[in-house]
């Protein structure tokens, strides 16, 4: 039996935790691993019983990026295929992530280097353990950050620092990351995993539809003029009213109100 190399648990509460389970090479990404990523990506996406995901690492390591030996074959191929490895592969965990508007959590376990940093990135909220670091390391190789870190990364810390990390490639501890605004918070390795899962229980047990939409209207507003982006919003609002959670959270509080 070929090993899974990515492994996902979903509770009865809602909170799936997608592990990345390919220690022996640092969980490094080859086509395989891509391969059933984007797939369990995909299949949380479609379970309506999940609610928030978590996104961590097997053993010491987060990520440490691409898998070198595959990478050597592929540009030894030629320029075509290099294109079609990208787009065809390593591009569908981005834009799988993309499309699902439920709560992400990265839980940062050890070094994220390279497409392990940039997987991080796209996830909503990452939390660190206080051995994590953090490096753009593709400048290492003469490239450039080809599966959306140079897209997330400024948005998340600005374009000035972006660009310090991409063009020289340093590696930053998980103190300045905190201090970047990269990562939310770090907190001891052994707590780790309990703040990442008491952080998506909380999450679980908001109301989802306001979550979910929360999503939307954060991401999309990045790109969109703020008259388009109250457009939305009262579209949303409207809806949401509808919505039994709202309906009855009102209620509460007009009871608790009233009894003053």
């Amino acid at each position: 039996m070929s090993q899974a190399l990515i492994v996902c648990d979903i509770d009865a509460h809602g909170v799936a935790t997608l592990r990345l389970n390919r220690p022996e090479k640092a969980n490094g990404f080859n086509i395989p691993m891509i391969g059933q990523c984007s797939a369990a990506i995909e299949a949380l996406a479609n379970d309506d019983a999940v609610k928030v995901i978590v996104i961590t690492g097997t053993g010491r390591f987060f990520c440490a990026g691409g898998d070198i030996d595959e990478l050597f074959d592929v540009v030894e191929s030629g320029a075509v295929r290099a294109k079609a490895y990208l787009w065809e592969h390593i591009h569908r965990i981005p834009l799988a992530l993309e499309r699902l508007d439920k709560p992400v959590i990265a839980a940062v376990n050890g070094a994220a280097r390279g497409a392990g940093m940039d997987v991080a990135l796209m996830a909503d909220i990452r939390i660190a353990g206080a051995s994590a670091s953090f490096a753009q390391s593709y400048v290492d190789l003469g490239v450039i950050p080809g599966d959306g870190g140079a897209w997330f990364l400024p948005r998340i810390a600005g374009a000035a620092r972006a660009l310090e990390m991409i063009w020289t490639g340093d590696v930053i501890d998980a103190a300045t990351a905190e201090r970047l605004g990269i990562v939310s918070r770090v907190v001891p390795d052994a707590d780790l995993a309990t703040a990442a899962s008491d952080l998506a229980h909380r999450l679980a047990g908001q109301p989802q539809h306001a979550i979910r939409i929360a999503k939307r209207a954060v991401y999309q507003g990045l790109g969109i003029p703020l008259a388009a982006h109250l457009d939305a919003m009262s579209s949303h609002m409207a809806v949401l009213y509808e919505s039994e959670d709202f309906r009855t959270r009102l209620r509460a509080v007009k009871a608790r109100l009233t009894k003053k």
